[in-house]
């Protein structure tokens, strides 16, 4: 289970060019959309070394998991008239951002005005998920970092209440669920779920979880 989020409140015509579409946008997740935060992590969730980022721009490798750019660079990077597909989600027009969305582990200055990437290779839903990598960002880490970002974003802008208003436009997505899975419950030698639930009951348990930190998220911005 790979449960996902996109909430897109368009501010621009489709057709404008170069029109950066919501103000920010934060990213949450797993190795599918992390781009350097285990880096620097006592884990081997880590892709900081060739052949990650052959086809990345400049060919340096940067911590995503993959060769080139990930979703959330795509969905953030301007491109008019292409088809992008997540999953159900299509979405005819990319966001317009003139940079790639920091990771957290270096996001800095005015930045993160413009968004934050949190996502961490192993990490899920429950805060034991992963924990046989080594170290990883768990869910409910990614949003105790949130919070410290909203704080300082707040105070950059100088008003709580102007800096309210600019996080309701903002993206917020969101990819995790798979690490409960393949590093967690597949993986009886490491971890006890698959002898403490069924499968109905871990799925439900991670629905309930992701429910509720999805929640918490929410009543952050309200």
């Amino acid at each position: 289970m790979a449960a996902k989020l996109f909430v897109i409140p368009f501010l621009c015509l489709a057709t404008s060019i170069h029109c950066q579409q919501v103000p920010c946008m934060f990213v949450f997740g797993d190795s599918l959309f992390d781009n350097g935060n285990n880096n620097n992590l006592n884990t081997r969730a880590k892709v900081n070394y060739p052949p990650y980022g052959i086809d990345f721009p400049g060919g340096i490798t940067t911590g995503r998991f993959s060769n080139g750019k990930n979703a959330p660079d795509f969905l953030g990077s301007f491109s008019s008239n292409i088809l992008f597909r997540i999953d159900i989600v299509l979405i005819t027009e990319f966001l317009g951002f003139d940079e790639f969305i920091p990771p957290f582990a270096t996001a800095n200055d005015t930045k993160i005005l413009k968004g934050v990437n949190y996502v961490s290779g192993s990490a899920g839903i429950l805060d034991d998920t992963g924990r046989a990598q080594g170290d990883r960002i768990t869910m409910k880490k990614q949003l105790v970092n949130h919070g410290s970002t909203i704080s300082e974003i707040a105070r950059k802008i100088g008003n709580a209440s102007l800096a309210e208003e600019q996080l309701k436009m903002c993206l917020y997505i969101t990819n995790m669920g798979n690490n409960d899975y393949l590093n967690n419950y597949l993986v009886p030698q490491y971890y006890r779920s698959s002898t403490l639930y069924t499968p109905q009951q871990y799925a439900a348990l991670l629905i309930h979880q992701y429910s509720q930190q999805l929640t918490v998220s929410i009543f952050i911005l309200i």
